[in-house]
């Protein structure tokens, strides 16, 4: 296992091991945190943790010719239930998302220094955030890294009410002309929505 030091550097992501972990430490600097996105490498861990670093094989994304939008969805979005802006509050979706309890974790992986981290890659226009507003309020949002290269690297997402989180991603991936969209890790609600695996040295060739 690497330990990162304050060299801004990363091993081949071909020695992460078979969960993909690749290296532990180092810090949330700006032009680590690009170094790594570019390289097919992203921070993810708790609270109380060092910072590890992950590249794994097969890698979840989503083609945007593939997504699957369900009957529901399509008739919650002709219904306009939800106003739905980009890079209007940053700030308000990233600490919202830092706060969703989510099942196998035992607390948020999106530490104060995450959130600043972030916060900065937004004001220089690599990071994004997708916002769902319900009668003014924030009820769900998404945000991730935008390489400036046809990819778009999810972060987290979170929702307060039914098919927020769903309106965002569909709807930012509908009118937006990227040739990937990075979901990182697989879970079921990705895969409904279209999400599928590849290699990850197919990933590397989308970088």
């Amino acid at each position: 296992m690497h330990i990162l030091n304050k060299s801004i550097r990363f091993p081949s992501v071909e020695e992460a091991d078979e969960q993909g972990l690749l290296a532990i430490g180092g810090d949330l600097r700006l032009d680590r945190l690009l170094l790594a996105y570019k390289s097919g490498i992203f921070p993810w861990f708790e609270e109380g943790q060092p910072i590890l670093w992950w590249s794994p094989d097969p890698r979840i994304v989503l083609f945007p010719e593939k997504l699957k939008v369900s009957k529901s969805m399509k008739q919650v979005l002709r219904n306009k239930d939800f106003v739905i802006t980009v890079n209007k509050d940053f700030v308000g979706v990233i600490e919202a998302c830092s706060k969703v309890k989510r099942t196998g974790q035992a607390g948020t992986w999106i530490t104060d220094s995450m959130i600043q981290a972030y916060v900065k890659l937004h004001a220089l226009g690599y990071a994004k955030s997708v916002e769902v507003w319900q009668e003014e309020e924030l009820v769900g949002g998404l945000y991730g890294i935008d390489l400036n290269n046809g990819v778009f690297c999810g972060e987290s997402m979170f929702t307060k009410v039914s098919n927020a989180s769903k309106a965002a991603f569909i709807t930012f991936v509908q009118n937006t002309n990227y040739s990937l969209i990075d979901c990182q890790v697989y879970t079921n609600h990705l895969e409904s929505l279209g999400a599928e695996d590849i290699s990850r040295e197919a990933f590397l060739k989308y970088l």
